[in-house]
């Protein structure tokens, strides 16, 4: 990590460049792969199309321990420097891979909801993919009437509180990788 984080103002989307080194990112990339992946659910079990994804999930273990670290890291300082929030764990890494050749893509959506068994504050992506391998894929945001894009360097971290609306474009071609993480904490009061 040779950046510090680029914070905008308090509950914005905030990026940190170069989170994971390219051999760190080499790794995940070769666990991630190796975990069986599944068509990601919307919701309890539902499939659907607004979203086309392949996911796996990153058990915390001797081999994940210390991106898990890292991830604790990263979080922690973004939210005592930028959102202020009661956070008091991390969830399941998520190894998300969106293929052109299935149509991936993740529609519009917020990542709280009542399936998730404490709420969600704090939502975290980290690229994986070097951005002039694929095309499309691009995670947007619609905070108020503006919609925004997150940058696609590979090893950046796009932070953000988990109600802002959030979608990832149909890729078009290649292959996108990606990290997502969530912050959970008590109520908001």
């Amino acid at each position: 990590m040779t950046h510090a984080p680029k914070l905008t103002h308090p509950l914005s989307i905030q990026f940190w460049p170069d989170v994971l080194t390219a051999d760190e990112i080499d790794a995940v990339v070769a666990y991630g792969d190796r975990v069986l992946q599944e068509a990601a659910e919307v919701g309890r079990g539902i499939n659907s199309s607004v979203r086309i994804t392949r996911i796996a999930w990153l058990e915390h273990n001797v081999d994940t321990d210390s991106l898990y670290h890292r991830i604790a890291q990263v979080v922690h300082e973004l939210n005592r420097r930028a959102f202020h929030f009661d956070v008091t764990g991390l969830e399941k890494v998520q190894y998300s891979v969106y293929k052109s050749s299935e149509g991936g893509h993740y529609d519009w959506h917020i990542d709280t909801g009542p399936e998730n068994p404490k709420p969600r504050k704090i939502s975290m992506s980290i690229q994986l993919t070097d951005p002039a391998t694929y095309a499309g894929g691009d995670l947007q945001f619609q905070v108020a009437q503006k919609v925004d894009v997150a940058p696609r360097e590979r090893g950046t971290c796009i932070c953000f509180p988990s109600f802002f609306r959030h979608r990832v474009t149909p890729i078009t071609s290649g292959t996108r990788r990606a990290l997502v993480v969530w912050a959970s904490g008590p109520e908001f009061r």
